[in-house]
């Protein structure tokens, strides 16, 4: 696949994985992009997983033939992307490797060298040139590990955004781009929203015309789309308007008042409901839903003190991923001594600009005329 003229694809696809860092199911597999770039001196960008070793040196030596690489360019030390560091520079002996300091401190613990004979140490507006071409790097500590840097070249016009852009899925399957990229982007980079801002604010001073991110497709055109959606993910914004309810429930009677929610929200006109049975649902979906919509409903039971593990859950995920600027409104069900809705307050309490519907529902075991009416009061407020 060739990129520009001078910048090729030799990157690899995965349809052997069924959890992505043992925890994201990708039904469609996933990439691990590495880049040939070609002048006067070759340099490669970043490797791909150990599983892939020998195909990705295959590629490397289908594009270059006979040539021999410059350079391998590391920009995140995740082992998807380094795991053959080492493995390159054995079959290239004479390459160098080019990575920010910390890089090559996690290259020691990894491989138990850090390279120091055949080594460049680069930081932020460092460059190197390649011939007609130049490299600047750029720091992007946290985004989201803490030895990150991406590449600009300014000849072709093309960053090479490390993890940044990424999404799940091989290349070899043809999905739509945005639900995988913010699945991705909120299980996996989403707590490092204000770090994702910063670099977001150095790329704006760039002239790009391509993104080569280190999974997913290469992004070419409409390229204000990509980064727009960057911005609202990393500010915590409200991408859609709608409303998502997510429930657990033991006998059935939290999923009635849950669905009647549902189709009283539909029936006054919300511009959407989601509903997520957290049982049962992709939880990195359910979290997805979550930091996409401006409301979010949680219902669930008081189990044994406290809330249902499920639910217990999916508000760690929420919290520890830093949600904010949302409307949290609660729904819970107890026989003899319902807290869930405490429980739950009190777990987003750290979280920042949230605000809480003033109607909260309780249901004594199953529905009756007052869970009823407080159903309908919630309803009319997140209407609103």
């Amino acid at each position: 696949m060739y990129i520009t003229d001078t910048i090729k694809y030799i990157g690899v696809n995965d349809h052997e994985i069924d959890l992505f860092e043992g925890q994201y199911d990708v039904p469609n597999g996933m990439s691990y992009n590495s880049y040939a770039i070609i002048d006067e001196k070759i340099a490669i960008m970043d490797s791909v997983d150990a599983r892939f070793g020998d195909q990705w040196l295959a590629n490397i030596k289908a594009e270059l033939g006979t040539k021999c690489p410059d350079y391998l360019i590391v920009q995140h030390m995740e082992p998807d992307h380094s795991a053959n560091i080492d493995t390159f520079a054995k079959a290239y002996p004479d390459a160098v490797i080019v990575s920010s300091a910390k890089a090559f401190v996690m290259m020691n613990n990894f491989f138990g060298t850090d390279f120091a004979d055949r080594r460049i140490v680069v930081g932020e507006g460092d460059t190197l040139s390649l011939g007609a071409r130049t490299l600047t790097f750029v720091t992007a500590p946290m985004v989201h590990w803490p030895e990150v840097i991406v590449t600009y070249d300014s000849a072709d016009k093309v960053l090479f955004s490390a993890d940044g852009f990424g999404k799940f899925g091989a290349l070899d399957i043809d999905e739509e781009w945005t639900c995988e990229a913010r699945r991705y982007y909120i299980g996996i980079v989403g707590k490092y929203g204000a770090q994702v801002q910063a670099l977001l604010k150095k790329a704006s001073t760039l002239d790009i015309k391509t993104i080569c991110p280190l999974h997913g497709p290469v992004l070419k055109g409409n390229l204000g789309y990509y980064i727009g959606l960057y911005n609202i993910w990393s500010s915590y914004e409200t991408e859609s308007d709608g409303v998502l309810i997510a429930y657990t429930s033991v006998y059935g009677n939290t999923k009635k008042a849950v669905m009647k929610l549902a189709e009283s929200l539909e029936k006054g006109g919300c511009a959407k409901v989601v509903v997520n049975d957290l049982a049962r649902c992709d939880m990195a979906e359910a979290v997805e839903d979550a930091f996409r919509y401006g409301k979010i409903v949680l219902a669930t039971t008081t189990y044994n003190g406290e809330v249902f593990p499920f639910m217990r859950e999916f508000i760690n995920e929420l919290t520890e991923r830093g949600i904010k600027n949302k409307t949290f409104a609660f729904i819970e069900n107890g026989s003899w001594a319902p807290v869930a809705t405490k429980v739950m307050k009190k777990s987003l309490e750290k979280c920042k600009n949230l605000t809480f519907a003033t109607n909260d529902v309780t249901i004594m075991s199953a529905l009756n005329e007052q869970s009823m009416a407080q159903l309908e009061a919630l309803a009319g407020e997140l209407l609103i």
